[in-house]
């Protein structure tokens, strides 16, 4: 296996959390032993908690060391009161960044020493919720650590020389352009505004008709909601579905809403209009919307109107596609996309695309 082998198995880790880590980047992290066994592939996986780096060493120390699992979880516990029985459930829990940080400082035993690191941004050096990652692989004597993309971001970039000032091999660039292509949303809402079109259609290309995803989708599409600054639907989806386009799959916060329509003339019973703290606004501009993150859900007429005015801010598509046959009319849209990944969530597929 080569260096590029092991970063795809990290970057294909990140983008099962994109645009969910936001403010922060997806990254991902492998870690493998001195004698080049991968102990642990893990990403991060929501802002103000384990980076990637402390959640992949964490997780690989487990694999070294049952013990350190049990004292883990008793500890862990006991501090917050939790009820984790065994790793996982941890896996799909959101750590505690300082107290994880520090439990690794103090209970890792030099198991990883001459370990190997895959990462596809740059470790950070700065002091946020916990020190800096980069200091996590001196502090526990990593052999090398390979990275995909340059962390740009003046307050946090530095780590690649604190691993090289420990005397810790530092390789640049392993698979740039997918690691580059998985950071573009970070660096978008950075510098203005990420936007994206969700759409699910059935096997069979059907986007009406009611529910046609599976639950895990709406679930996903729930937690992306959780984290939006803005969602925009238009005026014919509101009035036909009368949706309600809150979170509570996630059980997170409802985005704000922007309706897109030439008329004002909605039935305000339906039940986004309802939702507690949220706001609503009706418009038939999308200019000036100034939100850095921002979803538009709907179907094949707004996604047709957007493309044929050319909206300069949308650039990619999340499309869920169930497993499911569906009597309807088959999306009708003439335009091209490019994949960037693709996952199966639970009976059903989705992915990223960018539009050509």
């Amino acid at each position: 296996m080569n260096d590029e082998f092991y970063m795809d198995l990290a970057i294909k880790k990140a983008w099962q959390f994109l645009v969910l880590t936001y403010p922060n980047p997806a990254v991902g992290c492998v870690i493998l032993d001195e004698n080049g066994r991968i102990l642990s592939i893990k990403a991060h996986k929501k802002a103000g908690f384990l980076h990637a780096e402390p959640l992949a060493i964490l997780f690989a120390l487990f694999s070294k060391n049952g013990e350190i699992l049990s004292e883990f979880l008793r500890l862990y516990n006991q501090f917050f009161n939790t009820n984790f029985k065994n790793q996982n459930e941890l896996e799909n829990a959101d750590l505690d960044a300082k107290f994880s940080y520090d439990f690794i400082l103090k209970n890792h035993s030099n198991l990883l020493k001459n370990a190997t690191a895959y990462v596809t941004l740059e470790p950070c050096a700065h002091q946020g919720k916990t020190p800096p990652c980069a200091n996590l692989f001196v502090a526990l004597k990593f052999k090398s650590v390979i990275i995909s993309q340059s962390d740009l971001n003046k307050i946090a970039s530095g780590g690649a020389k604190i691993l090289k000032d420990a005397g810790i091999a530092v390789k640049m660039g392993v698979l740039n352009d997918e690691g580059k292509k998985l950071l573009e949303p970070f660096v978008s809402w950075q510098s203005g505004n990420f936007s994206f079109f969700k759409l699910a259609i059935s096997k069979n290309g059907v986007a009406t008709g009611g529910i046609i995803s599976n639950l895990k989708s709406r679930t996903h599409a729930h937690e992306l909601r959780g984290v939006l600054d803005l969602l925009i639907i238009g005026g014919n989806s509101v009035r036909t579905d009368r949706p309600r386009l809150d979170a509570r799959l996630a059980n997170a916060k409802a985005p704000d809403v922007l309706i897109y329509s030439k008329r004002d003339d909605f039935d305000k019973t339906i039940p986004l209009f309802n939702v507690p703290n949220r706001g609503v606004k009706i418009s038939n501009s999308l200019c000036n919307l100034n939100a850095k993150l921002i979803m538009y859900e709907g179907g094949e007429n707004l996604l047709k109107e957007m493309i044929n005015h050319k909206i300069s801010n949308l650039k990619w598509l999340l499309i869920y596609q169930s497993s499911q046959f569906k009597t309807g009319r088959n999306v009708m849209l003439d335009f091209s996309l490019n994949p960037l990944f693709q996952s199966k969530i639970d009976d059903g597929i989705y992915g990223w695309y960018e539009l050509c």
